[in-house]
């Protein structure tokens, strides 16, 4: 799977960015090296500052890319999204049960990656620390709504979709599959965060996958009620 993935190109909301950072060298590297300084400093303590001194750039050069860091934030989470689509295309594609493709989403969705990946200069790993522990920060705030409307959660909102006509095929009836599948979601980030930091506030399981076995059996037995 690593190799088939190697060379995807995920499509990225254009009021992501000020300029296509894929298009140049320079937006390379500031795209490899936020991912690694925010997965290590968090994003509070990023800023563009440091960032122009970890690439030997001037700070001004990366404003040409990313308005400020939240745009940046808000492009490397959609940028995961729309991976993670295509993760889930990939491989659900050959599994005719349902049930089974819920079972396989839900196990995307709680995957602690543990396998190093790198695509377009990502590391896959690190992004995925990042989504855990910053992810909400890209819309829980006053300006959601303007970023709704101009397109910024467009590949979360499709990753969310495509999940949720795997629940109406399971159940055409279930009133809430919208809310069970967001739900999932941000509760797995959350357990994942909970086990390292606040292990009082979930149960730690000695099998890796305990979080989506969690999930999987929620979800089943709430869809079939």
């Amino acid at each position: 799977m690593k190799h088939i993935l190697a060379n995807i190109q995920i499509g990225i909301n254009e009021n992501l960015f000020v300029k296509d950072p894929y298009s140049s060298e320079l937006g390379k590297k500031i795209i490899h090296h936020s991912i690694v300084m925010i997965e290590k400093i968090g994003f509070e303590a990023f800023t563009f500052r440091k960032l122009g001194q970890t690439i030997d750039s001037p700070e001004a050069s990366i404003y040409r890319y990313f308005e400020n860091k939240n745009q940046l934030l808000a492009y490397l989470i959609s940028w995961y999204w729309g991976w993670k689509e295509y993760q889930l295309v990939f491989e659900t594609a050959n599994i005719t049960s349902a049930e089974k493709r819920l079972e396989k989403s839900i196990a995307i969705i709680s995957n602690n990656m543990k396998e190093e990946i790198t695509i377009n200069e990502i590391n896959i790993n690190k992004l995925h620390r990042i989504i855990i522990c910053e992810s909400s920060k890209s819309y829980l705030t006053k300006e959601v709504d303007k970023a709704n409307k101009e397109g910024t959660y467009s590949n979360y909102k499709q990753f969310v979709s495509r999940i949720v006509e795997i629940i109406k095929e399971i159940n055409p009836n279930y009133k809430y599959p919208n809310m069970l599948l967001s739900t999932i979601i941000e509760g797995a980030h959350l357990q994942v965060f909970f086990a390292e930091h606040l292990p009082r506030l979930t149960n730690i399981q000695k099998t890796e996958d305990y979080v989506s076995k969690f999930y999987i059996e929620l979800a089943l037995k709430a869809i079939k009620k």
